[in-house]
């Protein structure tokens, strides 16, 4: 008999960030903001590039993936929270709880993967810039694409499983505000050392080594920069790099906090976990995109464009 079959816990119950309902309405009001500018945002972009045969190259392509994964990456925790602040039920069934970690993790997973391969596609393109079409080319992209999706299902699927063997006999109160493995993982009523175990060194260990790798990645692209004579180059590869590296920092750093011990619930999870499940998904469409003159020229036209139909 399976541990999952001694289970007497049949749904659970999130805490959010509040036991007050008007704190809880506060928040929610304040993420619905937060998802609305993030779903435009994202799809503002994705129109953008796909109307616009100017920017169709590998970082583009990898942008447009990175926006379609924020938008699900968000989609997976907010609604839900919504929907029990409005209902005042703050339950969710077992099932659907472990379906929420698995797509939580294969969008987050997958965005690991993802920067990571962004990152490279930059270096390439700074420090290598006569290969770099030869090298970033159509199908090589594609096939990156695929590994970051790949990758992504297989971390977060076996996430799910492990997560779904456990028994749960009660109490019931997910101390956050959606289901994760660590909050999951205290409430099971049985030995969680290898899920643990597995937590760190797959989780965990995903988060520091991509952190790693994209840190190292940034540190030769800062190298190449100081090569460029021209002063005004150097400001603009700067300040593109200090952009892109405070996204990895909001996203990778609370990862590899949250994951890298094992499941102990602090206080500051809960506020910790906003940084890569809201903030970063808001932050990446201004600062990898719309700071970037070429996709606002599009979207401009874009505008325009649509401007002088109506008018005709």
């Amino acid at each position: 008999m399976s541990l999952r079959n001694q289970s007497l816990v049949t749904e659970f119950t999130l805490s959010g960030f509040s036991y007050s309902h008007k704190f809880q309405v506060i928040f929610s009001a304040l993420f619905l903001a937060l998802y609305v500018m993030t779903l435009s945002g994202n799809l503002l972009i994705i129109t953008a590039v796909h109307v616009d045969p100017r920017l169709c190259s590998p970082m583009y392509f990898f942008l447009c993936n990175l926006s379609f994964l924020d938008m699900c990456y968000l989609s997976v925790t907010i609604p839900k929270m919504l929907v029990n602040v409005l209902s005042d039920q703050n339950t969710i069934l077992f099932n659907h709880c472990i379906s929420q970690l698995f797509f939580l993790h294969l969008f987050g997973g997958t965005e690991c993967f993802l920067l990571t391969v962004m990152a490279y596609d930059r270096y390439v393109a700074m420090c290598n810039p006569l290969r770099y079409h030869i090298v970033m080319n159509s199908k090589f992209c594609c096939w990156l694409v695929a590994f970051t999706w790949l990758a992504g299902f297989l971390h977060s699927f076996t996430q799910a499983f492990l997560t779904y063997q456990l028994p749960f006999c009660g109490p019931n109160k997910i101390n956050h505000f959606f289901c994760d493995v660590h909050p999951l993982a205290v409430l099971a009523c049985s030995d969680t050392f290898f899920i643990d175990i597995f937590i760190i060194a797959n989780s965990g260990m995903i988060s520091l080594s991509c952190f790693v790798v994209l840190l190292f990645s940034y540190l030769v692209i800062i190298t190449t920069i100081l090569k460029i004579n021209s002063s005004e180059g150097r400001r603009k590869a700067f300040s593109t790099c200090a952009a892109h590296l405070l996204v990895v920092i909001f996203f990778f750093g609370p990862c590899v906090f949250i994951y890298l011990r094992p499941p102990v619930n602090y206080a500051t999870d809960k506020m910790v976990s906003v940084l890569y499940t809201v903030v970063t998904p808001l932050l990446n469409p201004i600062i990898y995109t719309l700071r970037n003159q070429e996709v606002k020229n599009a979207i401009r036209e874009s505008f325009r464009n649509k401007l002088s139909l109506q008018q005709k």
